[in-house]
């Protein structure tokens, strides 16, 4: 993020969406935009992108991007799809920019194929194509279902080994059933509606999810309202039965409700969300959620990782982690339009979150010997299940050592708790490094550079594997990535 000018805060933006300004310069006229067309506009004083196919009119926003001018300006005058679903790809795009839709590409034509050499040869690449298709659907992917008097059992076929209750993501709600089954990038998806003789009602449903780990079958049993013989198991939707990558897949959410909010520090708070009794849903390490709001009849969306409900001495108190809650560590800044609405939610109020996404691999810590975890601010918040796992479960690690940058004394989250673990574990060390210290602190002064991280970050032995992760503020990581 950049720093905005006054008056250009996401609330500002809203304001002007709604006050009947023409935004798009076209007083309210939809066009096809050819690609010529859209190439012209490449200006800051003029820029059009396109997303998804619609064509935005984003010159009115350039001031408004909590990510700049420079980062629009990346995609100005072509497709930005791409680059936006690798930044952005969470930011409900369509709310946000409704009033700058220039109108949609126009459609390419297809130059017609000639020589009989191309044409075999595009066949037996559409040919080979489906015959690989067909193999990967019929070896790993399939589904069934089975039904008794009181219970409906899905049975899906993922057929990889391995498979735990992190990979498999199950909703029944809105009068539909959603199974998903992660495999890397990619995941399966069983997703069926209500039909004529289908009573699909969740609320009073019993949900049970049963992973068959080395065989990799999972089983969705599901509780009848009545006795009744069912004919199909509901009307297939749109996405019913596909394996595709998961960034294809549009965002999914359910209703969680807040149980607590807790103080952590003056400005951070501690959430505790719980989950539907018809979701089954556990957030891997390392992987984060989207919160949704509607913010003055906007969706705001914003991205925050899962922690746990407290930092344990020893891991086996944790109880209340049974993935029935999800724990989020918020900073609320006081003029913070997202922060805000969270810190006014009351218990019992119910907000949107998001599937899991992230690209962090538990494989990475399990081969190192050396882990670093430098944070900053609430740049803390994955530290803690990477952290969690690494003294638990990664026995060849020989040291865990967190750095952890704030500003006061004050902001530091968990300190006591951190340093009780560190007395406790000989592996794990944390050291706390102040940027505005007063004159009674006794430990390390300043920023994030070369020289203490030079002092901090050792190898235990000369050859020893190590892994850091970084998380914070965008300045931090970039000059502790350099």
């Amino acid at each position: 993020q950049v720093p905005l000018k006054p008056g250009r805060s996401l609330m500002d933006w809203i304001r002007l969406t709604k006050s009947g300004k023409d935004l798009t310069g076209l007083k309210g006229r939809l066009t096809e935009v050819t690609e010529d067309e859209l190439a012209k506009h490449n200006k800051k004083e003029d820029c059009w992108i396109c997303i998804r196919g619609f064509v935005y009119n984003v010159t009115p926003y350039m001031e408004y991007h909590p990510g700049g001018e420079d980062e629009l300006m990346k995609a100005a005058g072509t497709d930005g799809t791409d680059l936006f679903d690798q930044v952005h790809r969470w930011v409900n795009y369509e709310s946000m920019l409704k009033e700058c839709l220039v109108g949609r590409m126009a459609v390419k034509p297809i130059a017609a194929l000639k020589g009989e050499g191309f044409k075999s040869e595009l066949m037996s690449i559409m040919l080979y194509s489906k015959v690989y298709i067909f193999f990967l659907y019929f070896w790993f992917y399939s589904f069934d279902w089975f039904q008794t008097d009181s219970l409906i059992t899905i049975v899906i076929y993922a057929k990889q080994k391995d498979m735990d209750a992190e990979l498999v993501i199950v909703d029944c709600q809105d009068k539909r059933l959603r199974g998903e089954i992660i495999v890397g990038d990619y995941s399966y998806l069983v997703e069926v509606g209500k039909c004529h003789n289908l009573q699909l009602k969740c609320k009073t449903f019993s949900l049970l999810v049963n992973i068959a780990e080395k065989v990799g079958k999972v089983e969705i049993i599901l509780r009848k309202n009545d006795n009744i013989h069912w004919k199909m198991l509901g009307q297939p939707l749109e996405s019913h039965n596909t394996f595709i990558k998961r960034t294809d897949r549009g965002p999914f959410y359910r209703k969680c409700q807040l149980i607590s909010k807790t103080d952590v520090t003056h400005d951070t708070k501690l959430f505790c969300l719980m989950l539907p009794k018809s979701t089954h849903l556990r957030v891997p390490t390392g992987q984060h959620v989207y919160l949704k709001q509607i913010i003055a009849g906007t969706e705001v969306v914003k991205p925050y990782t899962p922690v746990l409900p407290f930092l344990p001495l020893d891991f086996k108190e944790l109880s209340r982690h049974d993935g029935a809650h999800i724990y989020l560590m918020i900073k609320i800044y006081s003029c913070g339009l997202f922060t805000q609405a969270l810190d006014h939610l009351q218990t019992g109020d119910y907000i949107s979150v998001s599937n899991p996404e992230g690209n962090f691999k538990k494989s990475q810590v399990q081969t190192s010997e050396d882990l670093f975890l430098l944070a900053a601010g609430t740049g803390f918040t994955p530290m803690v299940k990477v952290l969690n796992f690494a003294l638990t479960e990664v026995s060849c690690l020989r040291t865990v050592k967190l750095i952890f940058f704030n500003k006061t004394e004050d902001d530091i989250l968990w300190r006591n708790q951190l340093e009780q673990l560190a007395l406790r574990d000989e592996r794990f060390e944390v050291q706390f490094v102040l940027s505005q210290s007063t004159k009674d602190w006794v430990g390390k002064q300043g920023k994030i550079s070369l020289p203490l991280l030079s002092e901090f970050v050792k190898r235990s032995r000369k050859d020893s594997k190590v892994f850091i992760c970084i998380c914070g503020p965008t300045p931090f990581t970039e000059q502790g990535v350099q």
